[in-house]
């Protein structure tokens, strides 16, 4: 059994809620952790002396292949991001181009302490996509769920579909319907996901008040609210709405910078946390948003400080995002038991020393620069401020690559 103790750090454990324990070590045995305290040991050694070591972060909803159109809409509206990137973006991505994105999107999430991620991906325009995503996600060393979106002919849907579950990579469901697509399309999906036994995330509640209204009857009437359901963009139900998701186990996904410069609508963070609805960040897409859980968590604090304190904005960065995503046992919290998905932070510089209130300086002053090391499994894939095991020149010379060709921007 090999043994990994990350020794004399300031740990910042979140379950049941955040608590900063000084001088702490973390044991690791067999890619999970096995204790927390002070004088442990093991085989290898960690300091983690001026580091803040935590959970990692979570990213519940993340459009990953668009790390190769990286801000290219940067002021658009939500209707000008459908138009530009699905409608005329998207179909020019070839399988190679999916995955350079997904890569480079994956590893992007990774150097900034992102250990976990579920990629909704609606790029899946033939088996190929599929492949290079599943090929990509995996490549990368994160810990992903493939949000799948098919993207093909309507006759080929299901049989694609558990293709595609049978390859093994973990996996959920991503709806484009009620509120999307037809109602019959609809319940294909919902149906079928209910079958392989896979979760539901969907974009519903985000499209108006008498939309977000009927979806949510649409799934009453069809006795699917029992699912394993995460709202994206959920801003316009209403509280009544939010306890229903509540009383039925659904969780939702906040896009705090994109739900704000798209115009999606004002972010319910707060509103849906008092109503018992598990809640998680998303980085959305980075053609108009950073992809940094550090940005994502400031701007949800500034916009409901009323509502939330540092310590409820950390909690859904790590814990709840991790449970909103199905990986609550699994992830998330320094439970022993759980996987080692672990961050590092340096507070040696300028913009993190002398931080009184750790959680208060992780969630307002840390940055993608402040990210050291970081581990998924107990597998280091970040140390000493640099990613390892991978050609990152590689990597950005076929992200580039993918780029110019989708953009049909020349070289150089």
């Amino acid at each position: 059994m090999t043994t990994t103790v990350i020794r004399n750090g300031t740990v910042i454990d979140t379950e049941p809620n955040p608590v900063v324990l000084r001088g702490t070590d973390v044991l690791i045995e067999d890619g999970k952790i096995a204790a927390v305290g002070k004088g442990l040991s093991g085989d290898e050694v960690i300091d983690a002396t001026g580091r803040i070591v935590l959970p990692g972060f979570v990213d519940s909803h993340r459009h990953t292949w668009q790390a190769a159109i990286r801000a290219v809409a940067p002021d658009t509206d939500f209707q000008g991001y459908l138009q530009t990137v699905l409608g005329e973006l998207a179909p020019r991505f070839t399988p190679e181009d999916v995955r350079a994105g997904n890569l480079a999107g994956a590893l992007e999430a990774l150097d900034a302490g992102i250990t976990t991620l579920l990629d909704w991906s609606h790029i899946q325009l033939t088996p190929d996509h599929s492949d290079a995503t599943v090929d990509a996600l995996r490549a990368s060393g994160i810990r992903a769920i493939f949000g799948y979106c098919y993207g093909g002919s309507p006759e080929g849907f299901e049989a694609e579909t558990r293709r595609v579950r049978e390859l093994g990579v973990p996996m959920a469901m991503a709806a484009l319907g009620p509120e999307i697509v037809s109602q019959e399309q609809a319940l294909r999906e919902w149906r079928l996901a209910a079958e392989l036994d896979l979760s539901v995330t969907t974009h519903m509640g985000g499209h108006g008040v008498q939309s977000a209204e009927r979806g949510l009857n649409w799934l009453r009437d069809n006795g699917l609210l029992g699912q394993r359901i995460t709202y994206i963009h959920a801003n316009d139900y209403t509280d009544e709405a939010l306890k229903v998701i509540a009383e039925s186990g659904g969780s939702i996904s906040v896009s705090p910078v994109d739900e704000m410069t798209l115009g999606i609508g004002y972010p319910i963070t707060g509103r849906a946390r008092a109503a018992g609805v598990p809640v998680s960040f998303s980085a959305d897409t980075v053609v108009s948003a950073p992809g940094d859980m550090f940005s994502l968590m400031r701007a949800a604090f500034t916009l409901e400080r009323g509502r939330i304190t540092v310590a409820d904005t950390l909690r859904m960065a790590t814990l709840e995002g991790a449970q909103v995503v199905g990986l609550g046992d699994v992830t998330g919290s320094l439970r022993p038991g759980k996987q080692a998905d672990l961050v590092l932070l340096r507070t040696d510089t300028l913009g993190m020393a002398a931080a009184h209130n750790p959680i208060g300086a992780v969630v307002l002053n840390a940055d993608t620069s402040a990210v050291d090391t970081v581990l998924v499994g107990g597998k280091v894939v970040k140390r000493d401020g640099r990613l390892v095991g991978h050609d990152l020149p590689k990597v950005l010379s076929d992200l580039d690559e993918a780029a110019r060709r989708v953009l049909g921007t020349p070289e150089g």
